[in-house]
């Protein structure tokens, strides 16, 4: 008889929603506390693998961009996978559009991300919007 883990997809959305929101808006350790595994492993070129690489960089951008906002616009959820896309803005009106997929360990928690930023431009071509 084997023991397959049930995922339970409503609870990964949320969890990583929650967890994106968390470090974006000014707590990182709580949002690693709360809603990370045994490992982080980081696939974004700009931030170290683990942890304590997240947090470290979570700080020094809430230290250097505090009035930063964010809304998440979809979630989708498959297998163990979790992909956020959301509308960034920024200080100076810098808005972007990104995309960030979580990997959940069978216990739900997020052990690996990646993710692509995109700036959202003044106009498109085909006249339609990042969202």
């Amino acid at each position: 008889m084997s023991s397959k883990v049930m995922i339970d997809l409503d609870k990964n959305k949320k969890n990583a929603i929650a967890f994106y929101r968390t470090a974006y808006l000014g707590n990182p350790s709580k949002a690693v506390e709360e809603f990370v595994g045994a490992e982080y492993i980081q696939h974004n070129p700009l931030v170290a693998d683990g942890k304590q690489a997240f947090i470290d960089y979570f700080e020094e951008m809430n230290r250097d961009y505090p009035s930063k906002s964010i809304e998440f616009v979809r979630t989708i959820a498959e297998d163990n996978l979790v992909a956020l896309h959301t509308h960034q803005t920024w200080p100076g009106n810098g808005n972007y559009v990104t995309m960030d997929f979580f990997r959940f360990d069978d216990y739900g928690k997020i052990v690996e991300h990646w993710d692509s930023v995109q700036e959202v431009p003044s106009e498109a071509k085909n006249g339609n919007p990042m969202y």
